[in-house]
Parts: C-alpha cells; structure tokens; sequence
C-alpha cells in the first residue's frame, strides 16, 4: 500500500479525522482478514493517541467479523493493570482481548545478529551477538500485525518506535538488553532527536533479516504538546508497510518535538504527571532529554508525586539499588565485575543514561508513592520531599519555558519531559 500521510506542523487532528484516517489504513485489506494481532505501546506513552487509534481499530475491524487481539508492547515494564488499559484504550475492548507480553518467557529466537556488525555500529565498543527474540504470539497466526505508535525524540534508539516496537516493545532479554547497552557505548548525546543511529540499525536489520515473513503495517503518529494550553496536540498520522512512514514521521517530529534553546538554563525543574511515571525507569526522562539543555555546575529538580519504584521490572529494580546512578566509569566497571549486572546490559545502560556523570546535580522529589528520600539518596540523587519543593516551585503555577520566581531566581520549567527534547543550540548538531 502507499503511505498515508496527513500531517503539519501547524495541525490538529480532530477525533473524527483520526477515525477516517484509521479506516483509510484498513478499508483495502478488510475483506481479507480473519485475525488482526494490534500492537499498541504501554500507559507510559498514554499521549501517543495510540489509545484512541487501537479503539478505532478494533471497532472498525470487529464490525467485520475479524478477531482482533491487542497485546501492549511492555518491553520491560509491568503488566498493566485493569485501571491502565481502561485510561489507554477506553471501555469498547473487552478486557479478555488484551494479551500480556513475557519478555522473559513466551518468546521466540528467529536469528542472531553477529558480532562483527555490532562491532561495525558501535566502531568497535562492543562485539557481541545479538539474538532477535519477540513474542511467539507474532507467529500466532495473524493475517495482520497492525502496530501502532508515536515517533518522538528517545535516549536509546534516537527515534522512538517504528522496527524499535516490534524487536524491544515485543521482543525479548537478548536484543532488549544488548541494543540498551549499544546505545550507551555510543554516546546518547549524539543519538538523541536523530532518525539514523547505531541502534536504529540494529532494530532495521533484525526485522529485515528474520522477521520480514510478518504481515506487519507500521501506523505512527507525531503529538506535539500546546505550551499554552499544556493540550496535547496530533500533529501527524503516518501509515505504510515500508520506512515511508518513519522517515515521514521523524521529519516532523524534528521540527515540533526538538526545542532548541539560546542559552543554557542553570535550573531546570520538570514534572512527571502520576499517571505515567511512578518509577525512576521512566521518570529519567527528565534526565536524557534535558541533558544537552543545562548549563555545566546547573541542577535538575524532578518532582516525581507518584514514584514508588527504581526498576519497572524487580530484577532490575534490584540491580538499580544495588549499584544506583554513578557514572559511566563506576558502572562499566561493576559490568566487569559483576555477573548479574552483566547479564542485564539493559539496566547497565539505564544507569549510564541516568547520570548526569558529575556535570550538573540531579534532585528527585518523591512524594508518598512508597520510595523515600534516602532510597533516592542511596542510588546517587539528591532528594527533597515533593510536598517541600512543591511550596516553591509549584507545577501549577509554572508555565513551559522560562520562568522568573518572585525573588528573582530564573528556572526552566517542563511539564512533561516524554514529549520532546530540549537542548541548547550550541550542543545539538544534525
């Protein structure tokens, strides 16, 4: 099929025209469907409109007779709970059409990947071979894979989503673990907001080499948040079998999800909205994508209301208290040194990536979601209590960008770092 396109800078897609468009994507393959597998992200991408979109689907595509199963694409992150799917996707799917991802278990090894290639992406940091592992519910038989998601700037792959669905979102330990820890070795400040990296390859080359027998349509979105009006805005709906609409949807997202800033702020305070980030796995977000943006010696202030664990998933929970936040060097050496660590190179990135490796201060603000401020501490944060910092740096009362307290301080403020990256234009370079 050609791609469909309906995108702009300047746009806003309306319900209706989502649902026209979603229709659009299935009209032509209808007749020919008897069982339609659709591949939604998680909670924790609640503003991707991938909700509303796996709504639509499923009504359009149920309507004709086709059965339809929608399994989250969790990666590592907890099973969702009754309440989730309810807030992600609405009340028409019964809940017996959700099916769970194991990336542990219920996977299938269709190929490995070699060494030599990782050592060809990463210019020789890392040689490994990478099994491509997903969900044997992909082998289940399915006339359609319809995966859904948002294309926005993403610490690990540079790009969110797209092949990064199929191989992380449904994949398994093995690619999850080793693709995480490429990414780190490769310096996620040169991979941040780019369409073309390392471990975009990666996920590229596993799909197209052992994975190209699936029926799979790629339908992505790009949302840009109204700073204004803090609504979230459907910039883009992109639709194809092929990367048209990946390279479609990265060239919007570039424009409308990279901000790009004239000087450096010294104090950067950003929110993490309970409903998606109860953890430090997700919450660092405020951490990658606000690291080319502050100024060297500034401070980050993260008020996290409803964090109550480190890791989404207890192995990695546990890893992360063992050997907290301390830098690239103290973490490749507990690699080293370390056989559970080493067998979860996916949480060792997660520490890479969360440190700000001296540069500036990290202060976590947890309120009374079940983490105390000495487990912030012992991880490598600072820690003050939400209630506190609230009373001075209330996200209420702030708006997006700058802002001047009343004794004079200046602070950057982000109500919601999933939505893009900010960085100073002397650090971001296409």
């Amino acid at each position: 099929m050609a791609m469909i396109n309906h995108s702009g800078a300047k746009i806003s897609i309306t319900s209706k025209k989502l649902r026209s468009l979603v229709e659009e994507t299935l009209s032509p393959r209808r007749e020919a469907l008897r069982r339609v597998l659709i591949l939604p992200p998680d909670h924790t991408r609640l503003n991707s409109q991938a909700g509303p979109i796996t709504a639509m689907a499923y009504e359009f595509l149920t309507k004709a007779g086709v059965e339809v199963d929608v399994m989250p694409t969790l990666g590592t992150h907890n099973e969702m709970t009754e309440k989730q799917l309810r807030m992600m996707f609405g009340n028409s799917i019964p809940l017996e059409a959700f099916k769970v991802h194991d990336w542990r278990g219920g996977i299938v090894r269709k190929g490995e990947l070699p060494g030599e290639f990782l050592s060809e992406l990463s210019g020789g940091k890392v040689s490994y071979n990478v099994g491509v592992e997903v969900s044997t519910r992909l082998y289940d038989g399915y006339d359609l894979i319809l995966s859904v998601g948002q294309v926005v700037p993403h610490e690990v792959v540079g790009m969110a989503n797209y092949t990064k669905n199929i191989v992380v979102g449904a994949g398994g330990a093995d690619i999850i673990n080793k693709s995480h820890f490429l990414g780190a070795v490769c310096n996620m400040e040169t991979i941040l907001g780019r369409a073309d990296t390392p471990v975009r390859r990666l996920f590229n080359a596993a799909v197209t080499r052992f994975l190209s027998d699936l029926p799979i349509l790629y339908v992505l979105t790009v949302v840009e948040q109204d700073y204004d009006t803090r609504e979230m805005c459907l910039r883009g709906y992109f639709a194809s079998e092929d990367p048209s609409a990946y390279e479609a949807a990265c060239k919007l997202a570039r424009e409308v999800n990279v901000i790009l800033l004239d000087r450096e702020p010294k104090k950067v305070v950003v929110y993490l909205d309970p409903h998606e980030f109860q953890s430090t796995w997700l919450g660092n977000k405020s951490i990658y994508r606000t690291r080319m943006a502050i100024a060297d010696d500034g401070e980050l202030i993260v008020l996290a209301p409803a964090l109550n664990e480190f890791g989404e998933d207890p192995q990695i929970d546990k890893l992360i208290r063992k050997y907290g936040y301390r830098g690239t060097p103290a973490t490749l050496k507990a690699v080293d040194e370390n056989e559970d660590l080493r067998a979860n190179l996916g949480a060792a990135a997660h520490l890479i990536h969360g440190s700000s490796e001296g540069r500036f201060d990290i202060t976590y603000c947890p309120g009374k979601g079940g983490v105390s401020l000495d487990e912030v501490r012992s991880v490598g944060f600072k820690a003050v209590s939400y209630d506190e910092m609230m009373k001075r740096y209330n996200p209420d009362k702030l708006r997006d960008g700058f802002n001047k307290m009343p004794d004079g301080e200046e602070i950057f403020f982000i109500s919601n770092p999933a939505l893009g990256l900010w960085a100073y234009r002397g650090k971001f370079n296409d």
